[in-house]
């Protein structure tokens, strides 16, 4: 037969005059594994194999061809794509980045596979194939050691989903990984993309670095992202998409605990996500912008099942925290627990020895031996040994139970009245055996008011008078400490306000009974409640002072006692109509003499200086200065003796009430007077009163204040004094204005202004045009100036 033509493969159809010459015109590494095992023809270059003549060995034969048949097989079937620069023979069938499937263990061939052949060509044809095994295992390593070379330069990587040809064409040409170039000068690494900002000219200088693309790695070789960094639309379900498994991060159940109690953490800010058909709910911004969340449903419920983990675990904590507090405070809750059982147990005995003292007691009590002398030694006994148990079992009521029938005994036939302090001491005794923190229901309460009580009302109901206060005041007083409040305001408010009232109602003044007698001593006891009564007081004394003169004493000391009773106000109603006008007639009636003066009338005016108003006061006082200076000037005129006026200026300066002498009108009154004796001492015409010029006021305030003083005043400069030195300076006339008064105090003359002085709050007032006005020495002075003026 002619020799075949030898048909065209794929590989001369690709690589041209670059494809290997050696490789069969089929059986090539590109062929459909599911058409193998029909395209594939007998391999050549295996050996060949000689039957012995002398013995046939079929079964070697057939396990032999059977082996190689199956190594055969097996490198088609593990083969790929040959290598850019590598033979096509099927002892080196790995393709550009696939593993080398001739391991060590498919290389590892017994020796002793051809050992049958005997020839002398079969030992020639063995050297020859272990030759072909050693070349082939040194190119496996060579290409192995270009494989990493080219994986570390992550080269080609992205051909894992082709078949390679590009490697190949490039092998082929001599490529062996690197920049491009004779000299391997072109760049590696991809140009990457600048992103000019929006709406934004040429001329701009700054740009958006974009991400840098990153290139695709082998089947063998882990991305260095993490897999919350790895891309959202990577096919985690599919095997080829899925990278190697990331080392799993667990944290322990302490980390955990230790993080949620780290300041901070407990405040999670919820970020949702409205922009797509459904709501997002984010905890952080992390994958905001993450179109296609792999599996959402199912990370839900990862996230969701680790939640409820996470709170298993603290409430875990939190019971464990509880049970470990628990036994901290139970052996404490145990010790307190034994000092109240401690503590009731002594109690306990306590209570049985006081039972055993109460049981004698009434054993007592029923047979009639019991006195109030012994119950109160043994319930005192009880009270100083178990204080405790005293007020805790109410040892009070059962004392004050024993203690009734005893005292109403004791009590029975009693007057308090007439010997208000009988059976004090039993009562002081019994009040500290029975009154506890309690202040009105108190069995010392009930006592008082079941025992003493009736004998206070039946006796100051039957025998008690309410202008004969004294008996019951006696025994209030006496048993101040020992009444309880409410038994005393039920004395007070149903008993004696009462008989209080009935009295005032029948009492008549002009019998001159003083009624301040009976009354005023209930003042601190009834207080308010006595305002009733005063309106009638009041209107009985008014009518009584109708007929009054002022020469029946009586009548001060009747009325006197209640000026700080009555308010003020209808005090001085009652002083200006029917006082101060019956002493103005005695006042005017009355006749100043230098000799043998009569001065009944002035006393009867002097004593009611102490309760009627200054002011009123004053205009009585004037009518008696105006006689007294009249008298004066005329006694002066007649050229008198000297020391006998004298005489008589000092007794009636001494005779002024005490409540009028440091008046400044008073004072300015008598210093007229002295004026009039000064100007008839220096042989000057004295100036009749009431006359504007006057010497006087020429004077120094010093050389008056001392002229008193040789007279015997002994007065210091006042500031009524100061202010007419003030005035003589100035060559202004200072004087009083006869008659008229400004809130009690006299009103001046300052030139042509009007002042009153205030010596007691050291003040000045001047008369202005919207009233008066508080001033100063030198205001005075320019006010006059200013008045002057005006008249001009």
């Amino acid at each position: 037969m002619g020799k075949e033509k030898r048909q065209q493969t794929k590989n001369d159809v690709l690589y041209g005059i670059f494809a290997d010459t050696d490789s069969g015109s089929e059986g090539g590494p590109h062929k459909n594994k599911r058409r193998k095992d029909l395209s594939k023809k007998q391999e050549l270059t295996k050996p060949l194999y000689f039957v012995s003549k002398g013995v046939v060995m079929p079964n070697h034969d057939i396990d032999q061809s059977s082996k190689d048949k199956n190594e055969n097989d097996n490198q088609d079937d593990d083969g790929s794509m040959p290598g850019v620069g590598f033979s096509g023979s099927s002892l080196a069938r790995s393709g550009f980045g696939s593993k080398n499937m001739n391991g060590d263990d498919e290389e590892e061939v017994n020796d002793t596979s051809v050992d049958f052949i005997p020839t002398a060509f079969g030992k020639q044809f063995k050297q020859r194939v272990l030759q072909r095994r050693e070349v082939n295992k040194r190119s496996s390593q060579v290409r192995s050691g270009s494989r990493e070379t080219k994986d570390e330069g992550s080269v080609g990587t992205f051909e894992k989903h082709t078949k390679g040809i590009g490697s190949k064409l490039l092998e082929k040409m001599g490529y062996k990984g690197g920049g491009l170039g004779k000299n391997a000068q072109g760049i590696v690494a991809p140009i990457e993309a600048k992103l000019r900002p929006k709406n934004l000219g040429v001329g701009y200088e700054e740009t958006v670095d974009m991400p840098v693309l990153q290139q695709p790695l082998g089947p063998n070789k882990r991305s260095p992202q993490s897999i919350s960094e790895s891309q959202p639309n990577e096919k985690m379900w599919s095997k080829q998409g899925r990278s190697k498994k990331k080392k799993k991060d667990y944290v322990t159940a302490e980390e955990l605990l230790v993080k949620k109690q780290e300041p901070g953490l407990d405040v999670v800010q919820k970020v949702f996500d409205m922009r797509g058909p459904q709501v997002r709910v984010l905890t952080n911004l992390e994958n905001l912008n993450v179109d296609d969340v792999p599996m959402p449903e199912l990370q839900y419920n990862v996230r969701l099942v680790l939640d409820l983990a996470e709170l298993d675990i603290q409430k875990l904590d939190q019971l464990l925290r509880n049970e470990r507090e628990t036994v901290v405070t139970l052996p404490k809750e145990k010790e307190k627990l034994k000092n109240d059982a401690n503590q009731l147990k002594k109690q306990l005995d306590s209570m049985e020895e006081i039972v055993t003292v109460v049981e004698q007691l009434d054993h007592d009590s029923q047979t009639g031996t019991l006195t109030l002398d012994s119950l109160a030694k043994s319930f005192r006994n009880l009270k100083t040994r178990f204080p405790d148990e005293y007020t805790f079992g109410s040892l009070s009521t059962i004392a004050c139970f024993f203690a009734l029938p005893l005292l109403f005994t004791k009590f029975h036939g009693w007057d308090p009245l007439k010997n208000p302090e009988n059976h004090l001491n039993v009562v002081s005794v019994w009040k500290d055996l029975l009154q506890g923190d309690e202040i009105f229901d108190s069995p010392y309460t009930q006592l008082f008011t079941e025992v003493v009580f009736p004998a206070i009302r039946i006796s100051i109901t039957n025998t008690w008078q309410a202008r004969d206060p004294e008996p019951l005041l006696k025994f209030l007083d006496a048993w101040e400490k020992l009444i309880p409040y409410q038994a005393l305001q039920t004395v007070l408010d149903n008993i004696v306000m009462p008989k209080l009232s009935a009295a005032v109602n029948s009492w008549d003044p002009t019998k001159h009974i003083a009624i301040h007698r009976w009354v005023h001593p209930w003042i601190p006891l009834l207080g308010q409640k006595l305002d009733t009564l005063y309106p009638t007081i009041r209107n009985q004394l008014e009518s009584s002072l109708h007929v009054w003169h002022p020469s029946d004493v009586s009548a001060y000391a009747i009325l006197s006692p209640w000026k700080p009773v009555f308010d003020p106000g209808s005090w001085e109603q009652i002083m200006v109509r029917f006082i101060v006008p019956k002493l103005l007639v005695v006042m005017h009636e009355f006749k100043v003499k230098p000799v043998d003066q009569k001065v009944d009338q002035f006393d009867w005016v002097k004593i009611w200086a102490g309760v009627i108003p200054v002011h009123h006061m004053l205009r009585i006082m004037d009518v008696f200065f105006n006689k007294w200076q009249e008298v004066l000037y005329q006694w002066l005129c007649s050229k008198p003796d000297f020391q006998q006026v004298n005489t008589w200026f000092v007794g009636w300066r001494d005779r002024i009430p005490a409540e009028l002498s440091s008046n400044e009108h008073i004072q300015a009154r008598l210093y007229v007077g002295l004026e009039m004796m000064n100007q008839a001492a220096e042989g000057l015409d004295v100036v009749q009163p009431g006359v504007r010029e006057k010497v006087s006021y020429l004077k120094p305030a010093a050389t008056m204040v001392q002229q008193v003083d040789d007279v015997g005043g002994g007065v210091d400069l006042s500031l009524k004094e100061v202010v007419e030195f003030y005035a003589q300076r100035n060559d202004l006339l200072f004087k009083p204005k006869t008659g008229r008064m400004r809130d009690g105090h006299q009103v001046y003359g300052f030139g042509n202004i009007s002042i009153i002085i205030d010596s007691v709050n050291q003040k000045v007032f001047a008369k202005v045009e919207d009233g008066w006005s508080l001033v100063s020495l030198e205001q005075l002075v320019e006010l006059e100036k200013n008045s002057v003026m005006k008249r001009h």
